[in-house]
């Protein structure tokens, strides 16, 4: 029996390829394509779309635990619940589902509303799962680099209320922990809704703050315009993409992404470690330039 890993070439799913292997693991990686990306040694790669019920059937058959991750698509919530309703009916009893926090909250942005659609599923039916609900990804603003860098502005218009932004190193290992733990049990384990977060909140000045100090000069925050901030969006993913993420910064803007109390320390005891930090992660990209 072993372990089938959704989205395993993306940036979550191929840290936790990685990180299972590295706990010997007997893992499955699910792609579309064959060869599509170079696997840890030991992996199996599995060929499946996850909108094809005869591929997905032959993916899930032999396997014992599931990690259900699913890519921002205008499909996402029937991939989810296709893939869930067949590992049900493959007896699948062990599942760790990425969600996102606050997806119960942030009503009218698509993808928050998708996924929230999946916990009631799995809620609804019972299902033996982790929830994981990260918040907004450090990793994020590598893809604005050259403009902090270039411009000496930090463009991600987060606002004040506070986000706990967190590496995704850290929601990969928090996954890896919890597919071990249940596929490890002697029986099927209780539902459990975890959020995954970074150890510090960050408003748009506080994280220009943080690259000033990593750069040795001053960075601005660019502000809270949100027509700005989709427009150019738009200009390297679909319309309703960028909508979708307009729609996640103002909510962002408005209620922050904090967790519960207590989190923190739940996960740095979940981890054995301390959670990783905005500043290193940023010091790190300098460094890789």
């Amino acid at each position: 029996m072993s372990i089938l890993v959704t989205g395993a070439t993306g940036a979550i799913g191929s840290l936790v390829v990685q990180g299972l292997a590295r706990q010997g693991a007997a893992v499955r990686a699910l792609v579309r394509s064959p060869g599509k990306a170079a696997l840890p040694a030991g992996v199996t790669e599995v060929v499946a779309d996850m909108t094809d019920v005869p591929s997905m059937r032959r993916a899930l058959s032999g396997v014992r635990t599931l990690f259900l991750l699913n890519a921002v698509t205008p499909d996402e919530v029937t991939q989810a619940v296709l893939a869930l309703s067949l590992a049900r009916e493959a007896g699948i009893e062990r599942i760790v589902y990425l969600s996102v926090i606050h997806a119960d909250r942030f009503t009218d942005v698509p993808h928050f509303t998708g996924k929230h659609t999946v916990e009631r599923m799995i809620d609804d039916l019972d299902l033996p799962a982790t929830v994981l609900r990260p918040a907004y990804f450090m990793q994020n603003d590598r893809q604005v680099q050259a403009v902090i860098e270039g411009y000496g502005v930090y463009p991600m218009p987060i606002g004040s209320a506070g986000v706990a932004m967190v590496d995704t190193r850290d929601v990969a290992d928090v996954a890896v922990a919890e597919l071990l733990r249940r596929d490890r049990a002697e029986q099927p384990l209780p539902r459990l809704t975890l959020e995954v977060v970074g150890p510090d909140a960050f408003t748009g000045e506080s994280a220009a703050a943080v690259w000033s100090e990593v750069l040795g000069r001053e960075i601005r925050y660019g502000g809270d315009d949100l027509h700005a901030f989709e427009a150019q969006l738009a200009t390297a993913a679909p319309g309703w993409m960028a909508f979708d993420m307009r729609l996640m910064m103002s909510r962002i803007q408005r209620h922050g992404m904090q967790p519960a109390a207590g989190t923190v320390r739940q996960l740095e005891a979940l981890l054995g470690r301390p959670l990783r930090r905005y500043a290193a992660l940023a010091r790190e990209l300098v460094a890789a330039g």
